[in-house]
């Protein structure tokens, strides 16, 4: 159970108040506001620098918030002890662009090793967890392959698999079509879209492929200036 210290009430599942994130003590983003409820499904754009990877960062307390309030999935981020921080990122899934998989395991132990690690124990649970994974991403038969016997487009799907596996709250998205072509990119987004209105997964997804966001429309935040902007209204 969560302790009551470091949960808050959670009428949004991001919420950011005057946040101001730094890197190396000097202030990356500041003056940062923003909400996320149940169920969005946003896009963070912005230059290259301009703070979308701090941001992100940020919110599973990889990266300092040095001032302002910073609620994430029930957790004040910001005066969360440390010893709470992995319960806080059971409830976030986390898509790099470049994957990150264990390639010296087949993908049903990249997804074992993750649920272990978090907690579970009871070998048939797992398995079945790993199962309904998998199957919700598409590559139900690659269960025991390696990642380097995966084209790029099914690694990513472990990729998405793995930030599933616990099935987050919120799911955090840096650059995931980055080093896909457009055909691929767009069944990885559209694979995204299903999962947030089938699961209802809040996703904030960093991105440059303006393409995908005109394919696949929805709410915008621009990192820029040092700050981030909400094109919302």
């Amino acid at each position: 159970m969560e302790n009551t210290d470091n949960a808050t009430a959670q009428e949004y599942v991001v919420e950011l108040e005057n946040v101001v994130i730094s890197y190396d003590e000097e202030p990356v983003l500041k003056d940062v506001s923003l909400r996320l409820g149940s169920g969005d499904f946003v896009y963070l754009i912005g230059k290259s620098g301009a703070g979308k990877t701090s941001l992100l960062r940020s919110l599973y307390a990889d990266q300092p918030i040095e001032s302002g309030v910073a609620r994430v999935c029930g957790f004040d981020v910001v005066n969360m002890r440390r010893r709470h921080v992995p319960q806080l990122r059971r409830k976030i899934g986390i898509v790099f662009q470049n994957f990150r998989l264990l390639n010296d395991r087949s993908v049903s132990s990249n997804l074992e090793f993750v649920l272990r690690a978090t907690g579970w124990k009871k070998r048939n649970e797992i398995q079945n967890q790993i199962a309904k994974t998998l199957e919700a991403v598409g590559i139900a038969d690659k269960a025991d392959v390696l990642p380097t016997r995966l084209s790029e487009g099914e690694q990513q799907r472990v990729g998405i698999a793995r930030a599933l596996i616990n099935n987050p709250q919120l799911i955090l998205a840096d650059e995931p079509t980055g080093n896909l072509d457009p055909v691929t990119s767009a069944e990885i987004m559209q694979l995204l879209v299903d999962i947030n209105k089938n699961m209802g997964t809040t996703m904030l997804i960093s991105t440059h492929d303006f393409m995908m966001i005109d394919r696949f429309p929805a709410r915008v935040v621009v990192c820029e200036n040092g700050t981030v902007r909400d094109t919302e209204g």
